[in-house]
């Protein structure tokens, strides 16, 4: 990747929508060249899909929650059946392998407290691999951000 590729990369990541023409005027290139190195780009597997983010306290979604969780084991079967659960729950938005006390950290949104508390109580809780959870309540977002820093 050279300079270009890296403004490409910038400019994508604070707006999906510019046109190919504004884009390539923003990073200094031309037009085709612009769609080349995007289509290089993709197929390189560097950019994804565009998405639109979208404000989560207006679709309901206003409560954001940290949750720590522990296994019950680490055998290859339980941890995959947990991941399995994982990417298929539409509420949790990220999910990390920890290393430390924690097996996992996972971020979870719900429209409201007695939504989160539904949610781990009979679901989370209820999964055969889990043992137990910690939840950490976000009062407020101080940054947001899904840029890289290229």
């Amino acid at each position: 990747m050279d300079e270009i590729d890296r403004r490409i990369l910038r400019e994508l990541q604070a707006d999906a929508a510019l046109s190919n023409a504004e884009l390539a005027e923003r990073v200094g290139s031309s037009a085709p060249s612009c769609w080349r190195r995007i289509r290089s780009l993709e197929a390189a597997g560097i950019l994804g899909p565009a998405v639109r983010l979208l404000d989560a306290a207006k679709v309901d979604c206003g409560v954001s929650v940290i949750c720590n969780v522990r296994m019950r084991n680490h055998a290859a079967d339980s941890t995959k059946a947990f991941e399995a659960f994982v990417l298929g729950r539409p509420e949790i938005m990220d999910c990390y392998s920890m290393s430390g006390d924690w097996d996992y950290l996972l971020r979870i949104v719900a429209p409201d407290v007695a939504g989160y508390e539904r949610f781990l109580m009979r679901v989370l809780l209820g999964h055969p691999s889990v043992a137990t959870a910690s939840s950490h309540f976000a009062l407020s977002q101080t940054k947001y951000s899904t840029r890289l820093p290229v």
